[in-house]
């Protein structure tokens, strides 16, 4: 398990250099003392593994801007992809306040020769935008939901394709959540496309952190969401992380035919593969004790596997700590 003393850890993405693991994480003092708190005080901590189970922390990776940088509030989920030419880059959401007080997310990268220094590029490449995706002045929602990219190389060789936990400007308000798509040539440009899923009655209101694979030949997209910001049909199932089996990596994706992957005391779902005997495994974030009160810090690699068609952990852990 990965975790500090005096912070909170959560949200979390991998990279594999083929020699070490990277964790690339949100973290925020505890000195904050109320762990809600810690949202808009985060950074994006780094750590290296050998094992996937014991990690050495070393220099952070990003910090938030100075204002008006659309990342002055804080920094916060995305992923890490290699170029072809060698260059890392490190996707990443930039959260920044509007004149009212709201939330604003917007897309921005930083790049890197090592992993280890990184050089944010000037501004966001992207940002929500009709028609296809709710913003801030909608009044449906807490926030301007456009955040957590997921980046990935398309499966033909054309270009490269980008996740975001986004929002349809139709539907039901909690059933709204969609995952929204852009795609680019060269991890520098992109183009905002329609979303790979639809606003549901049985859907949610956001799907955070979105990842897709190719679990042991079948394609799954994975993404968290919370009863409290579902539709009333799913929050009997009290869900943290959900899956979606699907045909390809590029959707479409059946949102009502998510399934539950873990219970709400685990958070943030990540998938990663690992490389000496090519087993997939399941990490996440310890959300909530047995007091429901948050308690941070990434888990040990939990084997996942199918089973009649759904994606199940086969050896679960327990959430502990404080």
């Amino acid at each position: 398990m990965f975790d500090l003393p005096d912070s909170w850890v959560w949200d979390f993405w991998f990279a594999d250099d083929g020699d070490q693991y990277h964790l690339f994480f949100l973290y925020a003092s505890r000195a904050l003392h109320d762990p809600d708190a810690r949202h808009y005080r985060a950074s994006i901590g780094h750590a290296v593994s050998d094992d996937l189970t014991a990690w050495t922390r070393v220099d952070d990776a990003l910090v938030r801007g100075d204002a008006p940088a659309f990342d002055d509030l804080a920094t916060w989920t995305g992923s890490t992809v290699r170029h072809p030419d060698g260059t890392w880059y490190l996707f990443y959401t930039g959260s920044s306040l509007a004149g009212d007080g709201k939330n604003i997310q917007r897309i921005g990268y930083a790049t890197s020769d090592d992993l280890l220094t990184w050089h944010k590029a000037p501004g966001p490449v992207l940002e929500a935008a009709a028609p296809w995706y709710e913003t801030i002045d909608s009044g449906a929602w807490h926030d301007e939901a456009f955040r957590d990219p997921w980046v990935f190389p398309d499966p033909d060789g054309d270009g490269w394709h980008m996740y975001v936990t986004a929002r349809s400007p139709q539907g039901p308000v909690d059933g709204r959540g969609v995952i929204g798509h852009a795609w680019s040539p060269d991890l520098r440009t992109w183009q905002l496309r329609e979303p790979v899923s639809a606003p549901s009655e049985n859907g949610f209101g956001q799907l955070e952190v979105t990842q897709v694979a190719v679990v042991d030949g079948r394609p799954v997209l994975i993404f968290s969401c919370l009863a409290e910001h579902s539709m009333p049909s799913r929050r009997g199932e009290r869900g943290g992380t959900w899956a979606i089996a699907a045909d390809s990596v590029l959707g479409p994706f059946d949102v009502d035919s998510a399934m539950r992957l873990t219970g709400e005391d685990l958070y943030v779902g990540r998938l990663l593969r690992r490389r000496d005997d090519g087993r997939w495994l399941l990490f996440a974030f310890r959300n909530v004790g047995d007091d429901g009160r948050f308690v941070g810090g990434v888990t040990d690699p939990m084997p996942v596997g199918w089973r009649d068609g759904q994606l199940i952990v086969t050896e679960p852990v327990s959430v502990t700590g404080s």
